[in-house]
């Protein structure tokens, strides 16, 4: 049930970045909304991992103890395989950060979600954005809401903000179009398996496949491959499970044997893949932020990182006020993750050997550092769950 009709801003999306964004806006004193379809704490389609620009995000917000405190491993070591070749790199201690972590999206979205709550915000599940109300300018200025029995009410808003992810429906309303799409995609297919026994985060790489191999909660890791999305649209008639363990066994026996002998999972979980993207942002009344705005192929895993710092960089620009400032939130989150999205489209297109793809990690490594060093330029506004005086947006 929503609780009013009138808000200064409409969130559509309580994962990772509507969340984020949300508490975010409450906690300087907006009057938020945020709905969302799916039921509080459930499962989605991740990774997990976060970056250091990700960690570095909790770490400023006062979240990252309550990840520390649910027995999410600490991630000390990042480890790339070429072939025959190991890199081991170690997470040093810098600006509050002793390690990385890779919390289950059971874990990380009802956080993100209660920190909302608690900053003010109120968090509507099994809700969604069905249509937008727009004034006679053309400016929107609310939204229709509706749950299971597709009753829709009208909200008012100073601003609505898209947090629906890739197929974002809020996008499709607003026929915001893609400025920029990358050319390439990898499928990935993952489960969850105990007793691997591999410590940090490992990254193997061959030609034409990759393996990711990350600690999450409850004594379990992920273990994805990432395939060219033709070869897995070719060979998906082989089976899910047919196609993840060829690739483990072609880039790791040690890995493939630990898997084999590990405690399996349920099933596994598969993403056909889609090509990295660019889209319009901003605009009168309304802004997209997370995967819904941008997307970049998965094999990086970087995803969740991106969705906390462009959370932050839209919230900073709604409280300026100005639709100026919103537009200005694109154009900044654009200019830093171009690099990040190209590097990631090469990376995915599979047409690379070892060599050169270990130095693409390197270029990536250099534009998560640029990330980071940004990061660190922000005061400290959104610290606590201290709410001020409201301040809504540009009418």
């Amino acid at each position: 049930m929503v609780p009013r009709r009138r808000y200064d801003v409409i969130v559509a999306g309580a994962r990772c970045a509507g969340a984020s964004t949300a508490m975010l806006l409450a906690r300087r004193g907006l009057q938020v909304l945020v709905v969302d379809p799916a039921r509080y704490g459930s499962d989605t389609l991740s990774t997990h991992a976060l970056m250091r620009g990700g960690v570095l995000q909790l770490h400023r917000w006062g979240l990252l103890d309550a990840i520390r405190a649910s027995d999410t491993p600490r991630i000390r070591t990042t480890t790339f395989h070429y072939g025959t070749e190991s890199i081991e790199v170690a997470i040093r201690e810098r600006d509050g950060i002793d390690a990385l972590y890779a919390p289950r999206r059971t874990v990380l979205d009802p956080l993100l979600v209660d920190a909302a709550s608690t900053a003010g915000a109120h968090i509507v599940h099994r809700h969604a954005v069905v249509d937008l109300k727009r004034g006679p300018d053309g400016r929107i200025r609310g939204a229709s809401i509706a749950g299971a029995d597709r009753r829709a009410i009208e909200v008012d808003a100073s601003l609505v903000i898209g947090a629906d992810g890739i197929h974002s429906r809020v996008a499709r309303l607003l026929g915001a179009d893609i400025d920029h799409a990358a050319a390439h995609a990898s499928a990935a297919i993952y489960g969850h398996w105990r007793g691997v026994g591999m410590d940090g985060y490992h990254w193997f790489y061959e030609p034409g496949v990759s393996v990711g191999c990350i600690p999450t909660n409850d004594g379990e890791t992920c273990v994805f491959v990432s395939l060219p999305r033709h070869r897995f649209e070719n060979e998906r008639d082989r089976g899910l499970e047919t196609l993840y363990l060829d690739a483990l066994r072609h880039c790791s026996r040690e890995l493939d044997r630990a898997v084999r002998e590990s405690d399996g999972p349920g099933k596994l979980r598969a993403f056909a893949g889609e090509p990295g993207f660019l889209r319009r942002s901003a605009g009168p009344g309304w802004a997209l932020v997370g995967d819904a705005g941008y997307f970049r192929d998965p094999i990086t895993a970087h995803g969740i990182t991106d969705a906390l710092r462009d959370a932050e960089l839209l919230a900073r620009a709604i409280l300026e006020g100005a639709d100026s400032a919103i537009a200005n939130y694109q154009a900044q989150r654009d200019a830093l993750v171009r690099p990040l999205l190209d590097v990631t489209d090469r990376i995915s297109s599979f047409e690379w050997e070892l060599d050169e793809v270990r130095d693409l990690h390197l270029a990536l490594s250099r534009e998560m550092k640029n990330e980071v060093d940004l990061l660190l330029t922000l005061d400290s506004a959104f610290a606590g769950t201290t709410r001020v005086a409201s301040r809504s947006p540009a009418p």
